[in-house]
């Protein structure tokens, strides 16, 4: 199964692709949509769509996670972001791929073995959990880190089913 996870952002959206076998994960891809901050957000939204449409196209994952929106002191920056999440779920959604949600701590948990994992660490286990993989930046670790989250839930969703 191809899993595609992604960390949603106004400026950039980090994106994963893993593949799960059983327990088994390997990479496929990573990186990351950048939109322009000085366009309106109206045309910043629709890119977002536009660039997650094509990398769907592109890599026909079947199944998808997004990191739940985190509120922080920032009003404005937390709706923006909010609003590209939208915009993520939608477009994963209208590719007739179900969304798992997963809150920053929960993703952390899975990877690193606790919710309070610096953004470092996050990436250091992502690395030594797929092999090899060079990654595009924080974002795209981060995104890397959603998918095996969902892979992870997904696998115990699984066995679980099986008893």
């Amino acid at each position: 199964m191809i899993i595609l996870g992604l960390d949603p952002g106004l400026g950039i959206t980090g994106w994963g692709l893993i593949r799960a076998e059983g327990n088994r994960l390997s990479h496929l891809a990573n990186g990351r949509l950048k939109t322009d901050s000085a366009a309106p957000l109206a045309r910043r939204l629709t890119h977002l769509d536009t660039m997650l449409s094509a990398l769907m196209f592109d890599h026909a994952p079947q199944a998808a996670a997004v990191e739940e929106v985190f509120v922080n002191a920032n009003p404005q920056s937390t709706l923006k972001l909010g609003q590209a999440r939208g915009v993520v779920i939608c477009a994963v959604a209208r590719g007739g791929i179900d969304v798992g949600e997963y809150a920053a701590r929960l993703v952390k948990k899975a990877v690193v073995g606790t919710g309070a994992a610096e953004k470092a660490q996050v990436h250091a286990m992502v690395a030594r959990l797929l092999p090899g993989v060079k990654i595009d930046g924080p974002d795209a670790a981060d995104a890397l880190a959603v998918a095996i989250c969902h892979a992870h839930h997904l696998a115990s969703a699984r066995s679980l089913a099986g008893r």
